[in-house]
């Protein structure tokens, strides 16, 4: 080849350069982050019930009320919590929802009497939880996601059973080695160990990096932030509760919670260790049931669009109704083939009433569907604030918990 003729040759192409992640996928990493760790610190006061009530002599009733201010908190925060990530931002909210955790459980350390567990972990922790609840997943799936919007969603809500996964298992082994405390100090570091992660990580919106979010068309026009979400969400409730489906809904929900966090995920740890057996046991099995939790919640989600809401809810309580009925004859100190059977069954059903609920909050509320479900699971919080104190109260009563297994099956007969 003559030198005329290598000169004459077309430059190379360039290879182009590999696909770039988008922000996007940083910011629900953190998300992610964040949601697993509110979901196990909420977990802890399961792990805490038998340690608090041997060491320090509080009764089962008096640990239940801490729990019960928790969960109400949690719920009463929720529907205002998007307001609160418009005001501030949502990086601002979550840090100090984080921090006010982390001050809740570091301060149990050195608590001396009930009302102080009540003030840390129902109080701090409850509205610390409640900040970062559902409103949290949907204002980062709404602002950065266009494509992948509804996986997203899916993946953020999965992590409160992940956060069980991770937690529970470890913090019961923490107890068992080290004692009560060990289990409150872990949860105070890793609350205060996401902080900076959400500080230096986490962004507003896309436009802050000169973004658009991920999968918007070139034309994509952000839509202005919504003035006084905070009203919108007490006039929405005003509207809603003037119909009877509300009421059916919140009463129903109610009952989903008594019947999962507020009774399971509270007193199933202590109720197997009044059988015999093992916390760090008890703690893998109700890991377990979180397991489950995502399979059947997806699964829920693909039938809710397929079969009548109403009909999936009414089988959904009625399952989980008999097999709470069979639980207290399920208990042993060691684990064997029907209690797993419980775990698997009871976890597929945990939360699968959520898709369906929130079909039909759509069908009767329209555009004010998002904030009515928010005031619906404000229901689920108190159901599960009443049982959880109810079951402490049995408890110390009683010396069983056998009779609020069988009061909630004959609620999920009633929901």
């Amino acid at each position: 080849m003559t030198h005329e003729q290598t000169a004459l040759r077309p430059a190379p192409a360039p290879v182009p350069a590999g696909p770039r992640l988008h922000y996007a996928w940083i910011v629900a990493a953190v998300a992610l982050l964040v949601l697993v760790g509110a979901a196990g610190f909420r977990s802890v006061p399961a792990l805490l019930t038998e340690p608090l009530h041997h060491e320090l002599g509080w009764s089962h009733g008096v640990i239940a009320s801490a729990v019960s201010v928790n969960m109400v908190l949690n719920g009463l925060t929720a529907p205002f919590a998007a307001a609160l990530m418009d005001r501030f931002g949502i990086r601002a909210v979550v840090a100090a929802a984080l921090a006010l955790m982390a001050l809740g459980a570091g301060a149990t350390l050195v608590m001396t009497q009930p009302w102080q567990l009540v003030l840390c972990w129902g109080v701090l922790v409850g509205i610390g939880s409640g900040s970062m609840a559902m409103a949290f997943s949907a204002t980062v799936s709404g602002r950065w996601f266009v494509a992948r919007r509804g996986l997203v969603t899916g993946i953020l809500t999965a992590a409160s059973a992940a956060g069980n996964l991770v937690f529970l298992p470890l913090l019961a082994w923490l107890i068992q080695q080290y004692g009560w405390k060990s289990a409150s100090a872990a949860v105070a570091l890793a609350a205060l160990a996401v902080v900076p992660v959400v500080a230096l990580l986490m962004r507003e919106r896309p436009a802050e990096l000169g973004l658009l979010p991920y999968g918007a068309p070139p034309d994509y026009t952000e839509p202005a932030p919504e003035p006084g979400k905070g009203l919108r969400a007490l006039r929405a409730l005003g509207r809603a509760a003037r119909t009877r489906a509300f009421w059916l809904l919140f009463g129903s929900f109610a009952i989903c919670g008594a019947t999962t966090n507020g009774l399971v995920g509270t007193d199933f740890i202590p109720a197997a260790g009044d059988h015999g057996m093992a916390e760090t046991t008890a703690a893998g099995l109700l890991a377990l049931v979180g397991v489950f939790d995502v399979v059947g919640t997806v699964f829920s989600g693909w039938l809710t669009d397929r079969v009548d809401s109403r009909r999936l809810l009414g089988c959904y309580y009625l399952l989980r109704g008999a097999s709470l009925l069979l639980l207290p004859v399920l208990f042993a100190r060691t684990v064997h083939p029907s209690m797993v059977v419980f775990v698997v069954f009871y976890g597929l059903d945990w939360v699968a009433t959520v898709p369906p609920t929130v079909a039909l909050c759509r069908e009767w509320f329209d555009e004010d569907a998002p904030i009515v479900f928010g005031w619906v699971l404000c229901g689920h919080q108190a159901g599960a604030a009443l049982i959880a104190f109810a079951a402490g109260v049995v408890r110390d009563s009683v010396g069983s918990y056998d009779p609020i297994w069988l009061a909630a099956g004959a609620l999920c007969a009633l929901a």
